[in-house]
């Protein structure tokens, strides 16, 4: 998908010391620092030197910056991870798209520990969920359950995206994919975003599809979820989702 060019003032980064010249650059930043540091290891310096070069370039093609604010949205059905970064004017635009490679289970959320099902709902990925030394190549931790899942009773640990392409209740994505979404990550992260929304639905909340599953048992859940993402739609704005009441409600942007 192609935008206007907007603006471009590509982050640059040369594995660990690009970071440390970013946050030299912003002295705003510098009082984040510590807590923005991502975990790092070999493999993820050297998957971050790989791809620094190609995301910079193609990002400025889109008038958009490595470093920028990062937003996450997956579907299960279709199984893709769709990543938006935020412009100059404020708004999130699509950059890259790529299919899941695996999830366990099927359409509707995580309930407990052991059910191979992969999680739907709103989570939030912090620096210090991210695992630079997975057993999965690169992972980050989605923060599963959160403050809905345990209002709900749901049961659950360690739900990953993660690379080498099989899963056993997370989400398994490429390892070319998780090094470019680890960068895109670690870049907002360096530039002072504090976590990383990441929004997983089980398909695209349109009114056809929700029509369309109205029979099914997670029906009622799944309508909880659609406003937010009817919110996205109608701004390219993050929306801001809170708990409240043990269900899940809009609090305005990100």
């Amino acid at each position: 998908m192609k935008y206007r060019r907007r603006s471009s003032s590509p982050w640059k980064l040369t594995a660990v010391a690009g970071a440390a010249l970013a946050f030299m650059c912003l002295p705003a930043v510098l009082a984040v620092a510590g807590v923005n540091d991502v975990p790092s290891s070999q493999r993820s310096r050297a998957a971050i030197a790989r791809q620094v070069p190609a995301l910079t370039e193609t990002l400025a093609e889109e008038g958009l910056t490595l470093g920028a604010p990062v937003y996450l949205r997956l579907t299960k059905e279709p199984a893709v991870m769709t990543a938006y970064v935020r412009n100059a004017d404020g708004v999130y635009e699509a950059f890259r798209s790529w299919p899941v490679c695996s999830f366990s289970g099927k359409l509707g959320p995580k309930q407990a520990e052991g059910d191979l099902q992969a999680p739907e709902g709103f989570y939030a990925v912090a620096p210090g969920q991210m695992n630079p030394s997975s057993s999965f190549h690169l992972s980050f931790d989605l923060g599963y359950p959160n403050a809905f899942d345990r209002a709900q009773g749901r049961t659950g640990s360690y739900l990953m995206v993660h690379g080498d392409c099989v899963s056993i209740g997370c989400y398994a994505m490429t390892d070319e994919a998780i090094e470019e979404i680890w960068t895109l990550m670690e870049a907002a992260f360096a530039q002072g975003q504090t976590s990383v929304p990441v929004h997983i639905f089980p398909f695209p909340m349109t009114a056809a599809n929700l029509q369309k599953h109205a029979g099914d048992p997670n029906a009622p859940f799944w309508r909880t979820l659609a406003p937010a993402w009817q919110a996205f739609e109608d701004t390219s704005e993050v929306p801001a989702v809170r708990v409240a009441d043990g269900a899940y409600q809009l609090g305005g942007a990100q």
